[in-house]
């Protein structure tokens, strides 16, 4: 269903949720889905994210790893 609805979007509409399901693809839940994304919306409630709030999304997401995290197999759990 969602391919069907995608392909009756702009190709700008498209790329943009295709890059929010990417951001999401990381959480394990519904509920944890749920909770970044309604953080989300009241974060941008006024259209702009600060520099510590775009960190928090990161953070929310599991995309903001260092790159020595990044090179060494992934997230740890324990910020090192």
């Amino acid at each position: 269903m969602l391919k069907i609805l995608m392909k009756l979007l702009s190709k700008d509409k498209r790329a943009m949720i295709e890059l929010a399901l990417r951001m999401v693809d990381k959480l394990d839940t519904p509920q944890e889905r749920q909770a970044v994304a309604e953080w989300g919306l009241e974060a941008f409630k006024d259209g702009y994210l600060s520099v510590p709030e775009w960190g928090q999304l990161g953070g929310k997401l599991g995309i903001l790893t260092s790159p020595k995290a990044k090179n060494n197999g992934g997230d740890k759990s324990d910020g090192r």
